[in-house]
């Protein structure tokens, strides 16, 4: 996680601390270069079950997961590579439990969709949608009876906000204030379902008056904004302010998973229109234009991004995997 100061002294809000900037750059750059690399693995064979990729919308984990200590919770999805390596979770560790390695975060028990990483508190990655929401309101209500002062985070989508474990989370975390902060990540298609057509208002957050929250809405891909409005989030929960609702309005440039070309339900303009808007890129334009990192820094970057990621994958393709005669352990 980023632990340096995160803006610089006196600057306010209005611009940010060079370092926090090029970490958020290089942490989308990781995250986007990692999934390129297992969508890779996938079409080798090499990944069991089904993959989630999160091409596109880097953005909202880095800036949500900028704002957290290593000892605050996040709750992920089934689309949660890049949560994972938002929060801290090691590449390495991470390449190996999606190919379901004995060297992965959870041994290779857990997969693509149900990564966990406690040390970094990354609690669980929920592979059914909506389930996430409940589990965060637990680990909010932990927090306060043990008074740490952490905060919990959830990420979920656009297709969970319609479920009734969203509306029950967001109802009992108001009731008890507590420090929860509710990340939906509105990509506009719950699997080939235009959010248009499942959804009854506009914005996803304005279902936050129904349970007397704040409620915001942000450009999903503008992580600088996506921080800003978070950090604001972290501080009320962190001052026993209560919960949060921010949805950020994003896009991922692939389909729902690596079996799903995502073209039969989307035009191809559309997603052209969006591949236009990627977070990475714009980031990289503001980093030139206000003289932080030049062309050379960047490509410099990205030439370590790829070493590592390549290494990473190295390691999880050359790991064990766990011996059959283990099956019956971490069974409770």
């Amino acid at each position: 996680m980023y632990k340096l100061l995160r803006e610089a002294e006196g600057e306010g809000l209005e611009r940010l601390h060079s370092d926090l900037l090029i970490w958020m750059y290089t942490k989308m750059l990781e995250i986007r270069r990692f999934e390129e690399k297992i969508e890779e693995e996938y079409r080798k064979g090499l990944i069991p079950g089904l993959v989630h990729l999160s091409i596109g919308q880097e953005a909202v984990a880095v800036g949500v997961c900028a704002n957290l200590r290593d000892d605050d919770y996040v709750i992920g999805t089934h689309r949660g590579h890049g949560i994972a390596i938002a929060k801290g979770v090691p590449l390495d560790k991470l390449a190996a439990e999606i190919l379901g390695k004995e060297t992965g975060c959870c041994k290779g028990r857990g997969g693509s969709m149900r990564v966990a990483y406690v040390d970094k508190g990354l609690l669980y990655s929920c592979p059914i949608v909506g389930t996430g929401l409940p589990l965060a309101v637990g680990a909010g209500l932990s927090i306060k009876l043990r008074k740490t002062n952490q905060v919990a985070v959830c990420f979920f989508g656009d297709g969970a906000s319609n479920t009734g474990d969203f509306h029950e989370a967001l109802n009992l975390a108001s009731i008890w204030r507590l420090p929860v902060i509710f990340i939906c990540e509105n990509n506009m298609y719950a699997i080939s379902v235009h959010v248009k057509k499942s959804t009854s208002v506009e914005n996803i957050s304005d279902r936050a008056r129904g349970y007397n929250i704040p409620g915001f809405t942000v450009d999903g891909n503008d992580v600088i904004a996506v921080y800003k409005i978070v950090r604001e989030a972290v501080q009320r929960a962190r001052n026993g302010e209560g919960p949060t609702l921010i949805e950020c309005k994003t896009y991922r440039i692939v389909g729902h998973g690596t079996t799903d070309p995502g073209i039969a339900y989307r035009t191809i303009e559309e997603i052209e229109e969006w591949k236009r808007k990627c977070p990475i890129d714009r980031l990289r334009r503001y980093l030139i234009a206000n003289g932080i990192l030049s062309e050379e820094d960047l490509n410099r970057i990205g030439s370590e991004v790829e070493a590592r990621v390549r290494e990473a994958i190295k390691f999880a393709e050359e790991s064990p995997y766990p011996s059959p005669d283990q099956v019956a352990e971490y069974v409770y």
